[in-house]
């Protein structure tokens, strides 16, 4: 008994150290603009968006499977990849897209940290906002990259609330399935506006870099051996990094369809179908809590401690994929495993990027309406990138033996197809 009790806890303990990158880009997918995307269409929309959940599994799982392959293969991101293959104007263009979607996102989010946890603790909108900021810069710049992932890991199980509340409410199942196998369509601008935040912020270009990345990172902490300053990589290794991507994109895409399920259930179904503040959007964990006493301040507690929990996960995420990407462009040293001073570019970028996010909150946007707007700029900018990495996983001169299979070529292409048809079809309908 002992003996399997060991051979269980082992197998258990390998399975715990595969998870790295894949789940926590997923995790920190569905970060405070997700939350905000996703409840915006459920009190919008009812159950109308929720077959994007089961349908973007697959695209968003190509796409990140197709990243993480491009940074482990080739050993370098994919700001590198792409400036050593075609052209420097296309690697400072990229550059420059996930430099803007990222900051505005960083922006985006410390604003709903600091909104949802005044939910709780009455202080200053700015005093917040400057203490989250410097708690992740913190986190971000002095701790070790081993540590800091570990932290980052156990910050994705703030995604359990939603999935919880599901099974708390009496839900209209047969509805649900139906709503979840087939799609509905309506030809609006704001259909399509939301639709594109929501394939924004869950096909998101911040994750393409960031997963690229820090499959480095994994090999340096792994020291995978390099031949000609090619990492050398088994198919068992191709193996682990394809099994944590996919358990990180159906966390995700749990997560996406439960706060759909949720809000389009608790508000939408009693008439509130436009989410302004995030006291409104607290309102739909309510159920959760409701045989306590103070359930509303109860079910305010738990959406803060959500918020901030993916907030902290998801804002060094954007952060660091954005000085990634600079880094690469202008070949400084960068990685979260270097100490401070022997990169000071890269965690100049990560300070820069986090403190003009800082900046945004005081323009006197709502940070709710902020978050939505973000996603959908998340939407547009995530269409050209998709178009890249679709060009270099493909790319046997680049991939070698590791190049997309058709399946995941086909994939690729029909995420960028379906992507850009959104954003096109957004454009149409705000004119027409």
């Amino acid at each position: 008994m002992e003996e399997e009790e060991k051979i269980i806890k082992h197998k258990f303990g390998r399975f715990l150290r595969i998870l790295g990158p894949g789940l926590i880009t997923g995790a920190a997918d569905d970060d405070p603009s997700g939350i905000a995307t996703y409840s915006q269409t459920g009190a919008q929309f009812g159950y109308g968006q929720l077959w994007t959940a089961l349908f973007m599994l697959p695209l968003q799982t190509a796409v990140q499977e197709a990243c993480a392959r491009i940074g482990a293969v080739t050993g370098k991101g994919l700001v590198a990849v792409i400036k050593s293959n075609y052209s420097q104007k296309i690697a400072y263009a990229s550059v420059v897209l996930v430099l803007i979607a990222n900051t505005i996102n960083i922006g985006a989010d410390l604003g709903a940290m600091a909104a949802a946890t005044k939910l709780i603790i009455p202080l200053n909108f700015t005093f917040l906002t400057i203490l989250f900021t410097a708690i992740m810069l913190i986190l971000e710049i002095f701790t070790s990259y081993k540590v800091y992932a570990r932290i980052l890991k156990w910050l994705a199980l703030t995604l359990l609330a939603y999935p919880l509340t599901v099974f708390m409410v009496k839900e209209p199942w047969v509805t649900l399935l139906k709503a979840t196998f087939l799609p509905h369509i309506e030809f609006s601008f704001t259909f399509f506006f939301i639709i594109t935040g929501v394939l924004g912020t869950t096909i998101s270009p911040y994750m393409f870099f960031w997963q690229a990345s820090e499959e480095i990172e994994e090999e340096k902490e792994k020291h995978i051996e390099k031949v000609s300053g090619v990492p050398k990589l088994s198919k068992n290794f191709i193996r682990n990094l394809q099994v944590d991507n996919f358990l990180g994109m159906i966390t995700s895409e749990i997560g996406t369809w439960s706060i759909i399920v949720v809000v389009a259930t608790v508000l939408n179904a009693h008439g509130i179908k436009d989410i302004t503040t995030s006291a409104q959007a607290a309102k739909a964990l309510e159920p959760l809590v409701q045989t306590f006493p103070h359930s509303g301040f109860l079910a305010k507690l738990i959406f803060a401690f959500g918020i901030v929990g993916l907030g902290l996960l998801a804002v060094p995420v954007l952060a660091g994929s954005a000085s990634y990407a600079v880094s690469e462009a202008l070949n400084w040293k960068e990685g979260l495993n270097l100490k401070l001073k022997r990169a000071h570019g890269f965690y100049g970028v990560i300070t820069v990027a986090t403190l003009i996010g800082l900046l945004i909150n005081f323009v006197g946007i709502d940070p709710i309406q902020a978050l939505v707007i973000t996603a959908v700029i998340n939407g547009v900018v995530a269409v050209p990138l998709i178009f890249l990495i679709a060009k270099i996983a493909q790319n046997k001169s680049i991939m070698g033996e590791h190049k997309s299979g058709i399946i995941s070529k086909t994939l690729v292409w029909l995420t960028f197809a379906g992507m850009l048809l959104a954003a096109f079809a957004m454009i149409v309908t705000m004119f027409v």
